[in-house]
């Protein structure tokens, strides 16, 4: 005898145990999709090491290059024009190689899975939401997916050379040499990365936001001078304490936010024209 297709209850029948039922499953396909990226990751060490992680530290890494050309040709000091950084990187603990693969490669399955995380935050929501908001789902995950990859690409070409060169050839003295321990090189790779990543998803939150009612295009515009100091203090946390960099970093995210207010009108003009039609209806 054929078995029943399983059908899903109805988000209006549901109860709170129900619902945190189907949110452990939308979770546990979610970690299961980050741990198979890292475990593929993981094989791929020498990839992800040498030519990824350790690629920021080499002098021919493709940022320093084009900086290195750009001050030539304004005829600006060469502080990025460079045959080698002036430092070391080593592991002093026993399980500081091995920790580091395993976390790298969860790291980088967090990344390259992310659009499918996505996918299941909204197959989680999207019962709960009207039929014209569940056409956008396909629109919301690929924006979603496209600024935190731009982000990634951001972070790792910008911030990460950035900060290692700024860092890695910073000394209070020639007596010192800079031996990094590998987990805090690693460390700051990763937290430039993902910390531009979620930045850049400053659209996609204004959006939520303004959809709820919390924000709208006339408190971010009134508030503008405020998050340009809040704009700038996230700067100074993710990028060394240079001018220039902060400079460079707080550019995008500043577009970002222009954007995020002509998202914000977007939103509130469809809310109001729908309110409308509701009403001559």
């Amino acid at each position: 005898m054929a078995k029943k297709a399983k059908t899903r209850k109805d988000p209006n029948d549901m109860s709170f145990l129900d619902h945190l039922e189907e949110l452990r499953w939308h979770l546990l396909k979610a970690v299961l999709a980050i741990l198979i990226a890292g475990a593929i990751a993981f094989a791929m060490k020498s990839f992800i090491f040498d030519v990824i992680i350790f690629g920021p530290k080499n002098a021919d890494f493709y940022t320093y290059s084009l900086l290195c050309t750009i001050s030539e040709y304004l005829n600006l000091q060469e502080s990025f024009c460079f045959d080698e950084l002036p430092f070391r990187i080593q592991s002093r603990t026993m399980a500081g190689q091995f920790s580091a693969h395993i976390w790298t490669s969860i790291t980088a399955g967090f990344i390259i899975s992310f659009p499918y995380v996505i996918y299941q935050f909204w197959a989680f929501i999207a019962p709960g939401l009207e039929s014209s908001e569940k056409k956008s789902g396909r629109g919301f995950i690929f924006v979603t997916s496209f600024l935190f990859m731009l982000g990634v690409l951001f972070g790792y070409y910008v911030i990460t050379p950035l900060s290692i060169n700024f860092l890695g050839s910073y000394t209070v003295s020639e007596v010192v040499f800079n031996d990094f321990d590998l987990s805090s090189y690693i460390g700051l790779v990763r937290a430039s990365v993902l910390a531009s990543g979620l930045i850049f998803e400053l659209p996609v939150i204004i959006y939520f936001l303004t959809k709820v009612g919390l924000v709208t295009p006339e408190f971010l515009k009134k508030n503008r001078k405020y998050s340009l100091v809040f704009i700038l203090i996230i700067s100074a946390l993710i990028t060394p304490p240079d001018i220039a960099s902060q400079v460079i970093v707080a550019i995008p995210v500043l577009i970002l936010y222009e954007i995020s207010i002509l998202i914000s009108k977007l939103v509130l003009r469809k809310q109001r024209k729908q309110e409308k039609q509701k009403t001559n209806k």
